[in-house]
């Protein structure tokens, strides 16, 4: 079965960045879109970023935008999120997730209800 395993979680201060991947196996990588969410303590789950199957798009929300980048290295079915600048509110539990009915689309989702796949999430913490 699919496995999506997040690692480059940690507790960081106001200001640090941090690299987070996600690792994926028995999936067809190559032919499927990822994606970054995050749930913060009493929250809901927020879209943070997505790239396309192809690499060439990529989407960002709205309190990440600037300040984190998503990547993929297809070689190694492997996506990361970099993430600088980082701030409290970014606090969350974050998790990577898959999409394999994208191949041959345009389409990129930020909703999570498009995903088929999710890993167990890696915490994040950020001290102000």
């Amino acid at each position: 079965q699919v496995q999506l395993v997040e690692s480059g979680g940690g507790l960081v201060q106001a200001g640090d960045s941090l690299r987070l991947s996600c690792a994926a196996s028995r999936l067809p990588f190559a032919r499927s879109n990822m994606g970054w969410f995050r749930q913060g303590p009493g929250q809901e789950r927020e879209f943070v970023a997505a790239i396309g199957w192809t690499g060439r798009s990529t989407y960002y929300g709205d309190s990440v935008e600037g300040r984190f980048t998503i990547s993929r290295d297809n070689a190694k079915n492997t996506v990361y999120l970099q993430m600088n600048s980082l701030k409290p509110e970014d606090t969350a539990v974050y998790y990577c997730a898959a999409d394999e009915t994208a191949w041959g689309t345009n389409d990129v989702y930020t909703d999570g209800k498009h995903y088929d796949y999710w890993g167990q999430g890696t915490q994040v913490t950020v001290s102000s």
